[in-house]
């Protein structure tokens, strides 16, 4: 079989975003993660390449870095248009950014002295290795809550989002202060970054707001997105938090009520900015859903099954993940939680663990350091969330009585006004 057939290869491309489609419908009606079969169907994809003898190196991970800077991107964004910033949603937004923030930086250091100890003698290496694997996975995540109670639910998501949010930024400010020789210095550089970034996140903000409300035609969303790619690079090049402007951008398009209030707020036409977002979301929820797709599959396309009968990498395996739910319990408690279950138990690692492990620079790839504990702590993880979720059926039917219930008031409402009008 001819694999630079583009034929081929557009009928393998195709296959896979179908068959991802369905396992999401099975993970739904199983409650088994889909991110456990997609894994599966790349070791499956491993096997048939090795037994047909056709190498599967650089045809297919020639475009991976590509592919990763625009899921990250994506991913960021996708977290951003679901943060609502309201007053009534203050308290838990605090709980969940300090059980975010306080989770994955101790997690984050346990994780790097264990490796530290095991696998890589340098702290700060073992440190780039250690924060994918401290990372929530919101893309598992926010599908998978759907039937817990609202309250929960809602925690849960900020708490994972955030989670992204937080992880990416931090394994990017390590590499960016890679050679920098003293802490006081990272921590000048690192604050410096951070107010600049913001003051223009707020101005591109702001800007771009008001002139995709006022293009006119079907052609903007696309435009929009590439827009926001083009500051993505553009802020990498002047050594700037890029994710910050696509954070920033996606807080004020969602909440710009709160953004633009007084005299600014007859900038903006509420109707036409509620069509973006809702159209901007449907794009980035299905481009993170595609991205989700191939990453998870090359990921398992990538594994080397020799690794996973490897006892020192299952006991590694065994120990961060003792380490990332040691972490969780005590700082649950910490934040005060009136209840902690099920949300100890959700913690999945995911799309974020394998962007950033795939995005480690070539200096500080280890070869030591097996892609197995990957494969594991995202497994062992899952599995777990799995066992957390099992029961809450009963609570499904309550949510979508909640949701009927929701939209019987809103059609009442309607009615009234309609009434009213005439």
């Amino acid at each position: 079989m001819d694999l630079n057939n583009p034929y081929i290869i557009i009928i393998g491309l195709a296959l896979v975003i179908i068959i991802s489609f369905l396992f999401d419908k099975v993970a739904k009606k199983t409650s088994v993660p889909s991110v456990l079969m997609l894994i599966a169907f790349g070791i499956g994809i491993r096997q048939g390449l090795d037994y047909f003898q056709i190498e599967s190196g650089d045809q297919l991970f020639g475009t991976l870095e590509l592919l990763g800077i625009i899921g990250l991107i994506m991913i960021v964004l996708e977290a951003a248009l679901d943060l609502e910033l309201r007053a009534d949603k203050a308290p838990v937004i605090i709980k969940a950014l300090g059980v975010a923030l306080v989770a994955l930086i101790a997690s984050s250091l346990g994780i790097a002295y264990l490796i530290q100890q095991l696998i890589i003698p340098d702290f700060f290496t073992s440190l780039l290795y250690a924060v994918p694997l401290s990372i929530m996975s919101s893309a598992i995540i926010i599908p998978s809550v759907a039937g817990l109670m609202p309250s929960k639910r809602e925690f849960l998501i900020y708490e994972s989002a955030l989670s992204d949010i937080l992880g990416i930024m931090f394994f990017y400010f390590l590499l960016g202060n890679a050679e920098t020789a003293s802490v006081g210095q990272i921590v000048t550089d690192v604050v410096i970054n951070i107010v600049v970034t913001i003051v223009v996140s707020i101005i591109v903000s702001y800007l771009l707001v008001l002139l995709f409300q006022n293009i006119t035609g079907h052609i903007k969303l696309f435009l929009l997105i590439s827009v926001l790619i083009a500051l993505y690079a553009v802020g990498k090049l002047f050594h700037l938090s890029s994710l910050m402007i696509i954070l920033v951008f996606g807080l004020v398009l969602n909440n710009n009520k709160i953004f633009f209030r007084g005299k600014l707020a007859k900038l903006i036409d509420q109707s036409i900015l509620g069509t973006i977002v809702h159209e901007f979301h449907t794009i980035t929820l299905e481009t993170a859903f595609v991205v989700r797709t191939f990453f998870f599959v090359v990921f398992g396309v990538t594994l080397d099954l020799l690794s996973l009968v490897n006892i020192e990498t299952g006991l590694i395996s065994l120990a961060v993940v003792a380490i990332l739910f040691a972490v969780r319990l005590i700082t649950l408690k910490l934040f005060a939680l009136k209840s902690i279950f099920p949300e100890l138990l959700i913690a999945p690692r995911g799309l974020i663990t394998i962007l950033l492990f795939f995005a480690i620079p070539l200096e500080f790839q280890v070869a030591t350091f097996d892609k197995g504990i990957l494969l594991y702590t995202i497994l062992l993880t899952a599995l777990i969330m799995m066992v957390g979720l099992m029961g809450k059926k009963e609570q499904a039917e309550d949510v979508k009585a909640l949701e009927f219930n929701d939209w019987e008031e809103l059609d009442k409402e309607i009615e009234q006004l309609s009434q009213q009008k005439n």
